[in-house]
């Protein structure tokens, strides 16, 4: 009975020990359908079914006519992933010519993508919907932010000054609004002249 219970938890400890190794199916749709894409650095199939080990990947599309684009993702599941270039050149706009049903499927994307975004940064930054506010010597804006450059998941807050008390007021008024002005990235600016 011993041997048998050592037995069990030694499967029992090796499932978790390599359970870190597992490998996941990334089921890619590339659009064009023909481009070369790669994950880390390795060229896979553009349409179809890859086996991935968890954790994190980059891929890159490449085509001529097209931008090259690169993205990390994360894979700890079965996943699915869509990989859309668009067009740069002649050749790329000539392609999307022949293939309006592979664009209109890109751009149809591209929105919903948009809105998950929008959506989530709404969620995370309540304040977007008060935007753009106009204080007294002040007007608040969003931007791209600055301690996160190229992440879209992040933004910053511009607040012009348009007189010296626009500081404290741009502050006074995020306060009095429920926004704690130290959790959000602000960057002024002075209005020439202000």
């Amino acid at each position: 009975m011993l041997f048998f219970l050592v037995v069990i938890a030694l499967l029992i400890g090796g499932f978790v020990v390599f359970r870190g190794d597992a490998e996941h199916t990334l089921t890619i749709k590339s659009i064009p359908n023909d481009l070369t894409l790669t994950l880390d650095g390795r060229q896979i199939p553009a349409n179809g079914d890859v086996a991935v080990k968890a954790g994190r990947h980059t891929l890159t599309g490449e085509r001529h006519g097209f931008e090259t684009y690169t993205e990390t993702v994360e894979i700890h599941a079965d996943a699915g992933y869509k990989m859309y270039l668009f067009a740069d050149d002649s050749e790329g706009r000539a392609w999307e010519t022949a293939h309006p049903d592979q664009v209109l499927e890109t751009e149809s994307d591209a929105g919903r993508r948009f809105d998950e975004l929008n959506g989530r940064l709404e969620a995370k930054y309540p304040l977007l919907q008060e935007l753009p506010l106009v204080g007294r010597g002040f007007t608040i804006d969003q931007g791209v932010s600055r301690a996160h450059p190229g992440d879209s998941e992040y933004l910053a807050f511009y607040i012009k000054l348009t007189y010296p008390e626009g500081r404290k007021n741009a502050r006074d008024w995020l306060t009095g609004h429920g926004y704690d002005p130290d959790d959000l990235e602000l960057i002024y600016t002075v209005r020439p002249g202000g």
